[in-house]
């Protein structure tokens, strides 16, 4: 039985927590925090509740966290989450006036819905696009999902994608291709409505389309094919019921505990120190912190090999991050109201660049952006004093916090502030009557160290890749958003998933078959 330390309780910490629990070792989480759940947060206010933070708003692979649950327990995910598919899986309002409602999980509904709304055609444009969306998904789902990040992690660097792959799986031999998903999506799609249904998977994961590989494709995918799925209570109540799922494992949680250092022995992870100078010995430290902020952690920085997949801390702060708007209303939400309604850009070239730069500064241009704003009405009664109200959630990809959009504007505050309203504006098309319900509004800023959580994407040289778990320092492995397989609560389950399979298995563990 080892002596395991995990720093952070995140998603893929507790993860990786529960499963080596449950393999007979002895875990102890510090979180400088005052709960659990990392990105997975929740507001509430005068019997209103909100999902808030970075995180999804609804879950896309739902057996990566049933397997968890399998796996450390007798209790199955349903049986302490009740989930529920939201159908239809969203609403779209473009920026000409067109709007299209989207059914959950069917490709049939999908090509009918965009043939009605967008014209006879744009259903199968659509559908021929998610058949090679799935060529890509299918290439790269162990390698970026289930597996360790390879050895030969270069290979992952070439594009899957079947439009711009050149010879054999990933193209060896012919090097990087560099087609990026708005060029897919301008040659493939053709309709600018179409473009910026594609796109906004992109924005949703913090992705510039004109950058991101066309490999970003697997993005819809994974949505149209696996569906959307929202539990009771919100996100949250999945990293409630996996903290849960812990405690009930006997792995101990300590709160409002700064690990400022991670201890060294003999060439390998000994332990860590925390801020008010407790030591903790262990056998195995895992991290569930940024990249940025365990090379803090550390006397030689970060702890991967100029061979290996290196992380970027400068990119990492200049990452954007999300804007959350919670809106109290007066007034029961109206039955058959779609759970997520995508409010589009009107200006999508001014929206980019103001989001990601123009491409020749990483400093946000634009002070009156006006971003795509994601609506989210989900039907649940804990989300409301009683059924005479309804709250609603509205995001938004922004600039870094560093980068406030107005720049003219007194703070980062009241620039926040100024966006949110550009943001109710938007909303307006999707919520008939908002301004006389509204009761109040919370405008909840991005945090300096919280990016949009994006999974690992195979193409563009490995610049979308994340750190593997594994490290060059014996005994200390990564886990989390900000190492492989990347961020949201399916990829981090899956790194926790993987990080307990390399301490149990074996650093040659080549993953679950």
């Amino acid at each position: 039985m080892a002596r395991i330390v995990v720093i952070g309780a995140g998603t893929g910490a507790m993860a990786a927590a529960a499963r080596l629990a449950v393999a007979g070792h002895r875990v102890a989480v510090f979180e400088r925090g005052a709960t659990h759940g990392g990105a997975m947060r929740r507001f509430a206010r005068d019997g209103f509740a909100f999902d808030s933070g970075p995180g999804p708003a609804l879950l896309h692979l739902p057996a990566v966290l049933r397997d968890l649950f399998v796996k450390t327990g007798r209790e199955p995910l349903e049986s302490c989450v009740e989930l529920s598919q939201v159908d239809p899986a969203s609403r779209h309002h473009f920026a000409d006036g067109t709007a299209v409602s989207l059914p959950n999980a069917s490709r049939a509904g999908v090509i009918e819905a965009l043939d009605g709304a967008l014209g006879d055609g744009s259903g199968e444009r659509w559908s021929a696009f998610v058949n090679r969306a799935r060529e890509a998904w299918d290439a790269t789902r162990r390698p970026l999902l289930e597996e360790p990040l390879w050895p030969d992690w270069r290979v992952l660097g070439r594009d899957p994608y079947p439009a711009v792959r050149r010879r054999g799986l990933f193209g060896r031999g012919k090097g990087p291709t560099t087609a990026t998903l708005a060029e897919v999506a301008r040659r493939e799609l053709a309709d600018p409505r179409l473009v910026a249904l594609l796109e906004s998977h992109a924005l949703a994961y913090g992705f510039d389309p004109r950058a991101v590989p066309a490999s970003a494709a697997v993005l819809p995918y994974m949505e149209q094919t696996f569906g959307s799925w929202y539990p009771r209570g919100g996100m949250r109540a999945l990293a409630d019921a996996l903290f849960a799922r812990c405690t009930a494992r006997k792995v101990e949680f300590t709160f409002g505990a700064e690990v400022t250092r991670i201890v060294e022995k003999d060439g390998r992870a000994a332990g860590i120190e925390l801020a008010d100078g407790t030591l903790t010995d262990a056998d195995v430290v895992i991290a569930g912190v940024s990249p940025g902020r365990l090379a803090e952690l550390l006397r030689d920085g970060l702890p991967w090999g100029a061979d290996d997949v290196r992380a970027d801390p400068v990119r990492e702060a200049r990452a954007p991050g999300r804007l959350t708007v919670a809106l109290a209303l007066d007034g029961p939400r109206p039955q058959g109201t779609a759970h997520r309604t995508v409010v589009h850009a009107a200006d999508r070239a001014a929206e980019l660049t103001a989001v990601f730069g123009d491409g020749n500064s990483a400093a946000p241009q634009g002070p009156d952006l006006r971003p795509t704003v994601t609506v989210l009405r989900p039907d649940d009664p804990t989300t409301r004093p009683d059924d005479a109200h309804e709250a609603v959630t509205l995001t938004a990809t922004v600039p870094a916090p560093e980068g406030p959009p107005e720049a003219s504007l007194a703070s980062p505050a009241a620039a926040f502030e100024a966006l949110a309203e550009r943001m109710t504006e938007s909303a307006e098309v999707a919520v008939p009557g908002l301004r006389e319900r509204l009761l109040w509004r919370e405008v909840l800023p991005p945090a300096a160290d919280e990016p949009v959580p994006g999974p690992a994407l195979a193409g563009a040289g490995g610049r979308y890749l994340r750190p593997g778990n594994r490290t060059r320092i014996p005994g200390l492995y990564a886990v989390g958003g900000g190492s492989h397989p990347g961020g949201g609560p399916a990829h981090a389950g899956m790194s926790g998933a993987i990080v307990a399979g390399l301490i149990v298995n074996g650093d040659d563990w080549r993953g679950s078959s």
